[in-house]
């Protein structure tokens, strides 16, 4: 049917592609397969090009802000998807999430205070807190049996230590695909709320869940801490759109929000990009069918991965995801680890992927694959694996 079409190959070469076109910068060979970086090799939903075409045909690209009608579009997409319902007044919209984590650290934490991160994490949590003065504190998943788990016990005794009094939270969490049940949020938010942890979730992959894992927003969970979080949401996953940041922030506390907005105009930005209010008021209007059949496209990719892996790589485990479209890969049977694993990767198997080490938390033995391509994509990367371990192996 038009406007679902997700097994058409796409040429996104020489379209200044981060994903496609830098891969001799960035050391990989030329004919690379690129699963690395989080976008999807699909087109938008047919409802957002439709609204970008109307805006492009207007043909003026002033400053723009939004009215009640884009909160009102936003609001009930989680309304209808997870049961919460935002208000307008908690939004504060920013050009992207790791944009707002950087200014939540320097909003909510003063220099040489301490931030408490999960890895292994997507590695810009790192950053955001290193590179603003502040000090990094670790509280590594424990991974048991093939799945990951949040160690409170270990929480408890670094908040206790080192006074920290911010928590950044991904959830679903990436890289690890794990969707935090209800239960285990609440958890987390008993502990933070015994040590005053204002918590930072970062639900960016929120739209992207298996069956039998629904995605429960913190403030759900946790709604006695509303005064002390804030819910990071965009809907540049969830529809492709990313490379025309905007993210929607979510601080019901009212002074936490102000302090937010300060640093916001500190930092010298206001209005957003034009064509992705367009757009992102129109994926939450009208991209909820495209989405669902995204969705059953990239459970059929899963399918297919974990199929092929079981039969003809074994060595290669698959942590099994409940969230996100990526795919956590254990190579530790393999016997390389950190670069040398990467090399192999790229160089040997001919494949773009992400390094487990530069999450962090020990996982230099593992690699972070994007499922959301063609299947006849995914195909052929599989099949270039699999010469590669097999070469490896009889090696």
């Amino acid at each position: 049917m038009a406007g679902y079409d997700f097994d058409t190959l796409i040429d996104r070469r020489g379209t200044n592609s981060l994903k496609h076109d830098f891969a001799a910068e960035r050391g990989y060979p030329a004919d690379v397969i690129p699963l690395w970086v989080a976008d999807m090799d699909f087109r938008a939903p047919e409802p957002v090009l439709e609204a970008l075409r109307k805006a492009v045909e207007h043909g003026i690209f002033g400053y723009s802000e939004v009215k009640g009608d884009y909160a009102d579009a936003v609001a009930g997409w989680f309304t209808e998807r997870f049961g919460w319902t935002p208000r307008p007044e908690w939004l504060v919209k920013t050009p992207g999430v790791v944009y707002a984590l950087a200014m939540a650290v320097r909003a909510f934490t003063k220099p040489g205070e301490s931030v408490v991160v999960q890895p292994p994490v997507y590695y810009p949590f790192f950053s955001v807190v290193a590179d603003n003065g502040r000090r990094l504190v670790e509280n590594t998943l424990l991974y048991e049996n093939g799945r990951y788990r949040m160690d409170l016990a270990d929480l408890e005794e670094k908040l206790a230590a080192t006074g920290a009094k911010l928590l950044i939270l991904c959830s679903p969490h990436n890289p690890v695909c794990r969707v935090w049940t209800a239960e285990e949020l609440q958890a987390l938010g008993a502990v933070c709320a015994r040590h005053g942890v204002f918590v930072i979730s970062d639900e960016i992959h929120c739209d992207f869940t298996y069956p039998g894992h629904p995605h429960t927003t913190f403030l759900n969970a946790c709604p006695d801490l509303a005064e002390r979080v804030m819910i990071c949401t965009s809907g540049g996953k969830s529809f492709n759109l990313a490379g025309l940041q905007v993210s929607n922030i979510y601080i019901p506390g009212g002074a936490a929000r102000e302090a937010f907005a300060r640093e916001i105009e500190r930092s010298g930005y206001s209005q957003l990009n034009t064509l992705g209010l367009v757009a992102t008021q129109a994926a939450y209007e009208r991209g909820g069918e495209w989405l669902d059949r995204c969705r059953a496209y990239l459970r059929g990719n899963l399918d297919e991965l974990r199929a092929f892996l079981e039969a003809r790589i074994p060595r290669i485990k698959l942590v099994e995801p409940e969230g996100t479209y990526f795919a956590w890969l254990d190579c530790s049977a393999l016997g390389l680890a950190g670069r040398e694993l990467d090399r192999f990767i790229a160089h040997e198997a001919g494949l773009w992927l992400d390094a487990g080490h530069i999450f962090g938390g020990g996982a230099d033995q593992f690699q972070r694959l994007v499922l959301a391509c063609p299947r006849s994509t995914l195909d052929r990367a599989l099949e270039r694996l699999e010469r590669a371990v097999r070469a490896l192996t009889a090696g």
